[in-house]
C-alpha cells in the first residue's frame, strides 16, 4: 500500500471515530444516516482506487501568446470600452 492510500485510511479511520461520536451524540437522525452514507462511499472509493491502476494527469497544452504588437485594422470599428464609446475620427 502506498503512502497516500495509508494516509487515507487512517484519516477514514479517525472520521470513523468521529462520526460513531457523533451518533452517540444525536441517535439516528438524518443527518447522522448520511454521514455514515458519505463515510461509506469513502470506505468503498479508497477500496477501489486501492485496486485501480493509475493513469497519467492530463497535462493542459501550453498556449504561446506572442508580444508582438498585434494589427491595429483589428480594433478599427471597435469602441473604447468605459468612457462611452468613441464617435470621432481615429488617427
Amino acid at each position: 500500500m502506498t503512502t497516500e492510500f495509508a494516509a487515507l485510511r487512517r484519516s477514514i479511520d479517525q472520521l470513523r471515530q468521529s462520526v460513531a461520536g457523533v451518533r452517540d451524540a444525536f441517535g439516528d437522525a438524518p443527518e447522522v444516516r448520511r454521514l455514515l452514507n458519505d463515510l461509506e462511499r469513502l470506505e468503498i472509493d479508497a477500496g477501489e482506487l486501492a485496486t485501480a491502476t493509475p493513469r497519467p494527469a492530463h497535462v493542459p497544452d501550453v498556449v504561446v501568446v506572442p508580444d508582438t504588437p498585434l494589427d491595429p485594422s483589428l480594433w478599427s470599428d471597435a469602441d473604447d470600452e468605459g468612457i462611452g464609446g468613441y464617435h470621432g475620427a481615429r488617427s
